[in-house]
């Protein structure tokens, strides 16, 4: 989730935000309780980003949120009577169940969470149900940041963040995008000039930080050759990973995504497993296409309620049938009972090929759980229920296995990522490569002004070029432009942060040099503050050179 918070001036995006905490996290939070309340404990491993974090947190959010529900609830009533005026019996119980789920998140926000998401989440962490872990704190894709500081900065705020939310260090990370990038000497892959120099890896800037674990996808630690590099097209991919690869040796021995592996530099990673990966992600042939399902796609304007089912026929939006609950929600448990064998039947077949229990890694983005898959989180408590009543599968975070089966073998592991081919070309291709030609002065103009900084001077204008530095590197805005699922919106904000930075770094040179700010430039810096706000107590040190960091 970027940050999408308005603060009164020209909406972000903010509906986003809005969408997601009452479709998926409110949800999640409802099925946490309902399963404590049977004293089931299904351990979820849980990321929260630090970014989408401070966004629920902040004060503007609730009264956002507020008026949100109620603007979707008017619609649904609209919809309720254009139903009656027609005739449509069938429309009019579903514009009801619109009403109540609105009603009823609303309600729930208010009274059973007091308006704090997070907290919410923390308590369910507190009481031993769910373990939740961090990730960078705006989703930076590391291995391709310009600088080790502004990867370490990520990381760092990250850990330091959750420890305000929390009151506790995390022990696991979710790395965004599952992208890792081991220590070698690297060049920027925008510049074909440029002399390589040492980095180091993603996984000791982890240590360092206190980190016990992360995930990688299951192609890393079978130390195959992701697809799809780009090399026709984009050689600085091909020459970047020809490069991190000189560092790493291809496995001979067997190597598994059901074991769990400690690198050198002592922490512990797990691989994704793709058989439930295909089972609960694929809208084609897993799950969430089930013909009974609610459609995503087909909406009800202006309000944009969904009234109509994925239906047999996937690819007309207009032979879609209507919907209904009770038939989607029979299948829920069928396909919770279907998973339940598909992990035993998994993990049996690698202990007849290891002679040893193996862990299962499941993981999937929150916004399929009511988002994409309306159903996704009653599926959730299906799930866990029938794992609980079957007795020979145990649910385990990744704090639990690292406690009780401590990983047994060394591994040294290959750049890439969980993207499409398996590395780096979602987020660097023709398309958005000029972000990262943008994005690099920026981070080495931010460290300079940090070295150079007398400290009580320019303190306020350089926090601020922080945040929006740190705003500018958030990986959803390549991801977006490569998709073409936002792409203007993406090339918009990008370049909107990059201006402020560029701007604020100038004012904050002039301020050390004992220059007084103009009252334009302190109404802009003002308005940065409230429009961008994330980080209210961010350090500037954090992205102070480190001793072993590489320069550039």
């Amino acid at each position: 989730m970027p940050y999408v918070l308005s603060h009164g001036k020209s909406p972000h995006g903010t509906d986003w935000l809005h969408e997601s905490a009452i479709e998926c996290y409110l949800p999640l939070l409802r099925t946490l309780k309902r399963l404590e309340a049977e004293d089931i404990s299904p351990r979820w491993t849980i990321n929260l980003t630090p970014i989408l974090a401070e966004q629920l947190l902040d004060p503007s959010f609730a009264d956002g949120f507020e008026a949100y529900c109620n603007d979707k609830i008017a619609a649904a009533k609209q919809d309720l009577q254009r139903f009656q005026m027609n005739g449509e019996l069938n429309m009019i119980g579903l514009a009801g169940f619109w009403i109540a789920l609105f009603e009823r998140g609303l309600k729930e926000f208010k009274e059973d969470w007091s308006g704090n998401i997070v907290a919410g989440f923390g308590g369910f962490q507190e009481r031993g149900r769910i373990e939740i872990i961090t990730s960078g704190a705006t989703h930076g894709y590391q291995p391709l940041l310009g600088t080790d500081e502004s990867a370490q900065a990520q990381i760092e705020l990250g850990v330091s963040a959750y420890e305000g939310y929390f009151g506790k260090k995390p022990r696991g990370i979710w790395l965004p995008e599952c992208a890792y990038r081991p220590r070698y000497d690297w060049k920027s892959p925008v510049d074909d000039n440029e002399t390589p120099w040492a980095r180091r890896g993603t996984d000791e800037i982890l240590a360092e930080n206190g980190i016990e674990y992360f995930f990688v996808d299951s192609h890393m630690i079978r130390g195959g050759k992701p697809l799809g590099t780009y090399a026709n097209q984009f050689p600085q991919l091909a020459e970047m990973f020809a490069r991190s690869s000189r560092y790493f040796t291809p496995p001979e021995e067997f190597r598994s995504e059901y074991e769990h592996y400690v690198l050198p530099s002592g922490l512990t990673i797990f691989a994704r497993d793709p058989e439930t990966t295909v089972k609960v992600w694929s809208g084609d042939v897993g799950y969430p296409g089930d013909p009974y399902y609610l459609e995503f796609h087909k909406q009800l304007y202006p309000g944009r309620h969904r009234y109509w089912r994925i239906s047999e026929n996937k690819a007309d939006l207009g032979q879609k049938q209507v919907y209904d609950p009770y038939e989607a929600y029979d299948r829920i448990v069928r396909h919770a009972n279907d998973l339940v064998n598909v992990l035993k039947n998994t993990l049996a077949q690698y202990k007849g090929l290891s002679d040893r229990v193996g862990t299962l890694v499941a993981m999937y983005d929150t916004e399929l759980f009511g988002h994409w898959w309306f159903e996704g989180p009653e599926f959730l408590y299906e799930l866990a229920k029938a794992i609980h009543r079957d007795g020979t599968l145990e649910m385990v975070s990744g704090g639990d296995v690292l406690d009780t089966d401590p990983a047994k073998h060394l591994i040294h592991l290959p750049e890439g990522s969980w993207g499409e081919g398996g590395y780096h070309s979602v987020w660097l291709n023709t398309d958005n490569s000029w972000t990262w030609k943008r994005l690099y002065p920026l981070e080495r103009k931010l460290r300079q002004l940090v070295r150079d900084s007398v400290p009580g001077t320019a303190d306020e204008i350089i926090k601020q070029a922080a945040r929006e530095l740190l705003l500018a590197e958030a990986s959803d805005w390549q991801f977006l432009i490569s998709t073409m699922s936002a792409k203007d919106y993406s090339e918009v904000r990008f370049t909107d942060h990059a201006d402020r930075f560029e701007r604020l770094a100038a004012m904050a040179e002039a301020k050390l040099a004992g220059r007084e700010l103009t009252e334009e430039e302190s109404a802009f810096l003002l308005d940065c503050q409230e429009k961008d706000a994330p980080f209210p107590d961010i350090d500037l040190q954090i992205w102070a050179p480190k001793a072993n960091a590489g320069r550039k």
